[in-house]
C-alpha cells in the first residue's frame, strides 16, 4: 500500500503527534507498505526508510514552534509521481488544504484525523470568539474525508457533536520497551531535583505552552514540604512560566529524549497533568508505562488512560483545590502509591504501536476496498 501522510508537524518537533506519527510510519514500513510524508521543512527527507517531502514555512506568531507551511504546485507533481492508493490528512490546517486538494483532483481516496483540539485552545490565546467559526471549518474539511479517526472516546463525541461524520476510533500506543519502572535511578533523580534526592519530586513532561497550564502546578508544589517540581520540555510559554515559578523548588530541565526521558518519568514520585484540551495525551501513557503514578484533569481524552483510584488519579479541573488534594493523597499513602505503579505499568502493556498501526492499516484497507466497489459501480 502507498500512502501520502499530509501533516502540519513533525521532525524535529517534539510533540504527542510526533511520537505518534514516528511510530506509525516505522510500523507502517515494516509491514511492506510505502509512505511519503508532507510536513513544514525540518531538515530531514527520510524517516525509517519513508520520503519527506519539507515545505518551506513560516513560524505561527502565537506559536513559533509550529510552522506554516503552505501548499504549492510541486506537491501535485510530487503525487503523480508518487501514485499513492490513498492520502492521510492530520490535523488538516494549511499544508492538510493540499491532501484534501489534490484527493479530489487526483481521485484518491481521503483519510483525516484529529489530534489536536484546536477550538479548546483558542480560549487559552484571547481567541475564544473564533470557536464556533474554527468548527465549521473543521466539519467542511473533515467531511470531505472517507474515515474521521480520533484518538479517544471524549473526541469522537465531540466531533460527532459538531457535525462532523464518519468518526472513528485510531487506538492509543506506548512505546514499553523504552519506558519501563526498573529505568528509575538516584542519579536522574538528583538532577531533576537540583541535589536533594530525598524530596517529594514532582515531574511534568510536555510543551510550555498556555493551553498546557503547567502554571496551576505551583499550587500543587506549594501545598507540598520540601517538595521538588522537574519541568521536562520547552515551548513559547517558558519564559512566563519562569517569572510565574520564581522563587519555587522548579527545575526548568529543558528537552529529555530516549534513555533520560525514560528514566525522569520512572525516577519521579507523581506526573502531574493539568491540561484540559487532550485529545488523548500520549505522555501520560508514558509515564505510566515507567510506573509513574499520574495525577491528571478528569478532561478531553484522559478518562480513557486513567481510571480514578485504580492506575492513577483524576481531579475535577475546575476545582481549584482538586489536583492538590489528589497529588497530597497519593504522596501521603505508600502502599497504594505503589499499587498505582503496577497498575499504570499493566495498562500501558496493553497498548502497543504496532496494535495501533495495524487498526489504522484496517481502516485503510477497508476505505480502498470500498473505493474499489464504488469504482466497478
Amino acid at each position: 500500500m502507498r500512502i501520502a501522510l499530509f501533516t502540519e508537524t513533525f521532525l524535529p518537533k517534539v510533540d504527542g503527534i510526533v511520537t505518534r506519527l514516528k511510530h506509525t510510519v516505522d510500523h507502517l514500513q515494516r509491514q511492506g507498505n510505502e509512505v511519503l510524508i508532507f510536513s513544514p521543512d525540518g531538515g530531514l527527507t527520510e524517516y525509517k526508510g519513508a520520503k519527506i517531502y519539507g515545505v518551506s514555512g513560516f513560524p505561527l506568531p502565537l506559536y513559533p514552534e509550529l510552522k506554516l507551511a503552505l501548499p504549492r504546485p510541486a506537491i501535485g507533481d510530487q503525487l503523480s509521481h508518487f501514485k499513492p492508493d490513498l492520502i492521510h490528512i492530520v490535523n488538516p490546517a494549511v499544508l492538510g488544504l493540499a491532501g484534501l486538494f489534490y484527493s479530489k483532483v487526483l481521485n484518491i481516496p481521503l483519510i483525516a484525523s484529529y489530534h489536536t483540539h484546536l477550538p479548546e485552545y483558542l480560549h487559552h490565546y484571547g481567541l475564544g470568539a473564533l470557536e464556533g467559526v474554527l468548527w465549521e471549518l473543521l466539519k467542511a474539511g473533515h467531511n470531505q474525508a472517507e474515515i474521521n479517526l480520533c484518538t479517544s472516546t471524549a473526541m469522537m463525541q465531540a466531533l460527532t457533536d459538531h457535525g462532523i461524520e464518519r468518526v472513528n476510533l485510531w487506538q492509543r500506543g506506548v512505546d514499553t520497551e523504552t519506558f519501563q519502572p526498573h529505568f528509575a535511578n538516584l542519579e536522574m533523580r538528583s538532577r531533576l531535583s537540583q541535589g536533594h534526592p530525598e524530596a517529594p519530586l514532582l515531574l511534568y513532561v510536555g510543551r510550555l505552552s498556555a493551553e498546557k497550564e503547567v502554571d496551576r502546578i505551583k499550587a500543587v508544589l506549594e501545598s507540598i514540604p520540601n517538595a521538588r517540581l522537574a519541568l521536562v520540555g520547552d515551548g513559547p510559554n517558558r519564559q512566563p512560566l519562569e517569572q510565574h515559578f520564581a522563587g519555587t523548588n522548579t527545575n526548568f530541565v529543558g528537552y529529555l529524549a530516549g534513555q533520560e526521558l525514560a528514566s525522569a518519568f520512572a525516577s519521579a514520585d507523581a506526573f502531574v497533568f493539568p491540561s484540559r484540551t487532550e485529545t488523548l495525551g500520549l505522555v501520560l501513557l508514558e509515564a505510566m508505562a515507567a510506573g509513574c503514578p499520574v495525577v491528571a484533569a478528569r478532561s478531553g481524552g484522559i478518562p480513557d488512560i486513567v481510571e480514578d483510584g485504580v492506575n492513577g488519579y483524576l481531579f475535577d479541573p475546575t476545582d481549584e483545590k482538586g489536583a492538590i488534594v489528589a497529588t497530597q493523597h497519593l504522596l501521603s499513602r505508600t502502599e497504594e502509591r505503589e499499587k498505582l505503579r503496577q497498575n499504570a505499568r499493566a495498562e500501558a502493556e496493553r497498548w502497543s504501536w504496532s496494535a495501533a498501526t495495524k487498526q489504522l492499516q484496517n481502516y485503510y484497507e477497508d476505505v480502498l476496498s470500498k473505493a474499489a466497489i464504488a469504482a466497478v459501480r
